[in-house]
């Protein structure tokens, strides 16, 4: 199957995938009450999803990872290009969610790597598209450390669409507004039953689900959290902007005009 077909499927994959997560938000929602055009849909919609999206896709490929590929050479790449398309995007799925897990948890746990990712939890209403919402920062280290290495291992060029539709549908379900149980894959595939507790504005799950797409890292590291109750509240404990742009200035704004004694004292 030629590259340019498997892009346009996975664009219809992509769109039916959202009608139907958007149907089963308002057919069985998690959270009743939250209305489609909630405060800051427009802004994870329009500027994170869509604009910040398409601009950091052409500022990773090819100004990070095309001249890293041409620095590296060949002869001492791994190649995975030889294994079979399931079993590189597998590999590829695995190896990458491990590093997200590691990285999400040390974000949570080190003062300077939230400010990139507490946009992701300044959302007070969690549904399908509030997981777009991430510092620019964020997304570029970490979806330059997701594709650099398919290009470098020489992976099939399909893997990249393919990986790239898994990861939207995902992240869009983990982050759902829907009433749903995996029963006991639960433990093992991700869910917006342990995510959604995640975003949560709790003290017990700050440092707890950190998973993304399989859940066993958070039961093997001892870090999974649940709970037969709903949260009572989510988003941040404190005010953040509701502007795109204050929101991605807001990471820097505390060092650059915050008094000195205070600043010693935050880092």
């Amino acid at each position: 199957m030629k590259l340019h077909d498997v892009h346009i499927i996975c664009f219809i994959v992509l769109i039916v995938g959202v009608i139907l997560l958007i149907w089963f938000e308002r057919k069985y929602p998690y959270r009743k009450g939250i209305s489609f055009f909630r405060e800051g849909f427009w802004t994870d919609l329009l500027a994170y999803a869509i604009v910040q999206s398409f601009l950091l896709k052409i500022l990773i490929f090819d100004y990070i990872i095309a001249p890293i590929q041409h620095f590296i050479p060949i002869k001492f790449m791994f190649s995975v290009g030889s294994w079979p398309i399931a079993w590189q995007l597998l590999f590829f799925l695995i190896t990458h969610d491990l590093y997200i897990y590691w990285f999400h948890r040390w974000q949570h746990a080190n003062k300077v790597l939230w400010r990139t990712h507490e946009a992701h939890h300044s959302n007070q209403k969690i549904d399908w598209i509030a997981g777009a919402r991430s510092h620019s920062l964020e997304i570029i280290i970490n979806q330059t450390i997701e594709f650099l290495p398919i290009i470098l291992l020489g992976a099939d060029p399909l893997i990249i669409p393919i990986k790239g539709l898994i990861d939207g549908l995902w992240g869009m379900f983990i982050h759902a507004n829907i009433r749903v149980s995996l029963g006991k894959l639960k433990y093992i595939i991700n869910g917006p039953e342990f995510h959604l507790w995640h975003h949560a504005n709790h003290h017990e799950v700050f440092h707890a689900n950190f998973s993304t797409k399989f859940s066993f890292w958070d039961v093997i590291f001892r870090t999974l959290y649940e709970s037969p109750n709903q949260p009572s509240s989510w988003g941040l404990y404190y005010k953040f902007p509701k502007n795109y742009f204050a929101q991605h200035w807001y990471a820097f704004y505390r060092w650059t005009f915050e008094p000195r004694e205070k600043k010693q004292e935050d880092l």
